[in-house]
């Protein structure tokens, strides 16, 4: 298979679960930053804010991976106990439901920090 172009693409080489929660995805951030920009970067969905990557999401085998910042895992340490995460990954196993409000609050998060950054 060729490289995403977009988004509707990635999404479109998954398999019907998968499918859905990577469109929940997508659709969050748009609900939550109707200003963010879609793109594709290092073959995975991205959105960009104020000209800067917002978030990256991607699919696993067993998990989405969804990319903000590992600031933003700091900031949100104790209510992503109960993921896996690294340095600026958070592991969204498929066999649980999303996490809706604190990924909101992790894009919000990040746009903050963009807006941030934009001024300097």
């Amino acid at each position: 298979m060729s490289s995403p172009e977009t988004i509707d693409q990635y999404i479109a080489g998954f398999d019907a679960e998968v499918r859905k929660k990577l469109r929940t995805i997508r659709e969050l951030v748009h609900d939550t930053l109707p200003e963010a920009v879609e793109s594709i970067s290092y073959q995975m969905p991205a959105f960009k804010y104020n000209g800067k990557i917002l978030v990256y999401f991607a699919a696993f085998k067993n998990h989405i991976g969804f990319y903000a910042t590992p600031e933003s895992n700091l900031a949100f340490k104790e209510e992503l106990s109960e993921y896996k995460t690294t340095k600026g990954t958070i592991q969204l196993p498929y066999d649980k439901p999303l996490p809706i409000e604190l990924l909101r609050k992790i894009i919000l998060f990040k746009a903050a920090s963009n807006e941030v950054k934009k001024k300097k």
